[in-house]
């Protein structure tokens, strides 16, 4: 099983479940052919921005045919005499998770705790090594700006944590489809997805561990965004727009880390996690009670059922009301759990649990709600 390799499992909170050894393994979970090498060839690769280069402006099309326009609410077909080109692309930040060269916060010991000469690395708890050089030292982040995507508007930034095995182009991207998913909803968001341990079995969260760690990246990415989007004055609106953080798998790790420490619960007004309930079930338990204007939704299927049915519990414990049904919009305070039936593979689920593209469809019902969404803070003036 996953759990098995993930930071951590040793040494949970009181209030987070044993892991279950007995388990698939993390090699059922990712059947062979299991991936290629570390980044995927030119081919298939995504242009990597520089710093410098992702700061300039980005090239726009002009188009005189009506164009969807994305908003909180279903598309509609609006005249407009211009519109940017839709943008996928990556880029290194510094706040991002790796590298990373402090000590893990369960043990309070050096993360990279093995060396062989000059190179370092971390030894698992599975006794797997994985050298910081080829697992923890990518910065990068795979950025994704609609097409319509209208900064005058409420909207969302939507944070993507992966789960162990992945690559940003490979899985996040081509396999996994988020930022296809993200347009297709046509809800008024844009997509961060951080680059965490690559191509390994490893939940680790790296900066995310520390104390504003989350905050450190939403508050860079807010010029990197504004850049892409094509106006460098909107990076205040960047800067204000609330959040939905989204977990994979073992992205659960980040997605608590951040949720606990990151200094900027004030803004995140959703987290929706993909059969990712593997432990830190104090951190999600604390955020809901004291979220209670935003959404929390857990879909899982029998690899993390117990976990599920475990937080369920402490919730209702809490006196929060729990629903196990994704019917209707999205709500705030809603906190729901949903089980997907046995055919439904961990490995695919971003892309089919209890509907086809989940993330599409959590967005879309999102958007029924404008007050889960809706910006505080000085609005955007248009130039």
């Amino acid at each position: 099983m996953l759990a098995a390799n993930i930071e951590g499992a040793r040494s949970l909170a009181s209030s987070s479940p044993a892991f279950d050894s007995n388990a698939d393994t993390f090699e059922d979970r990712f059947p062979k052919p299991r991936f290629s090498d570390r980044f995927p060839s030119s081919r298939e690769s995504l242009p990597q921005l520089p710093r410098e280069a992702a700061l300039a402006p980005p090239r726009r099309t002009v188009r005189t045919e009506p164009v969807r326009v994305a908003s909180l609410t279903p598309a509609l077909d609006l005249p407009r005499t211009s519109e940017r080109e839709e943008l996928t692309t990556l880029i290194s930040m510094k706040s991002s998770a790796f590298p990373y060269f402090g000590n893990n916060p369960r043990t309070e010991e050096p993360f990279l705790n093995i060396s062989k000469g000059e190179r370092k690395g971390r030894r698992s708890y599975n006794g797997r090594v994985y050298w910081q050089d080829e697992t923890y030292n990518d910065s990068r982040v795979l950025v994704h700006v609609p097409e319509a995507f209208d900064v005058r508007k409420p909207g969302v930034i939507v944070v993507f944590f992966h789960g162990n095995g992945a690559t940003l182009e490979r899985d996040v991207r081509d396999r996994q489809l988020v930022p296809q998913q993200i347009s297709d909803s046509g809800v008024n968001a844009v997509l961060l997805a951080p680059q965490l341990a690559v191509n390994a079995a490893d939940s680790s969260a790296g900066k995310f561990w520390q104390p504003g760690g989350f905050k450190r990246f939403i508050d860079e990415s807010a010029s990197h965004l504004a850049r892409l989007y094509g106006d460098p004055k909107s990076a205040q609106a960047f800067a204000n727009l609330p959040i939905v953080i989204v977990g994979y798998s073992g992205g659960f790790m980040p997605a608590a880390w951040s949720l606990e420490v990151g200094g900027i619960q004030n803004r995140v007004r959703g987290v929706f996690l993909l059969d990712a309930v593997y432990g830190e079930l104090d951190k999600f338990a604390t955020w809901i009670e004291k979220n209670r204007a935003g959404f929390f939704v857990s879909a899982y299927t029998r690899h993390t059922a117990r976990y599920d049915q475990e937080l369920m519990e402490m919730l209702r414990g809490k006196g929060i009301a729990v629903t196990e049904s994704l019917e209707g919009p999205l709500r705030p305070g809603s906190v729901v759990f949903v089980q997907t039936p046995d055919g439904v593979t961990h490995r695919d689920y971003v892309t089919q649990a209890w509907t086809e593209h989940p993330l599409k469809d959590l967005l879309i019902k999102m958007a029924a709600t404008p007050a889960l969404t809706r910006i505080a803070g000085a609005p955007y003036a248009a130039r």
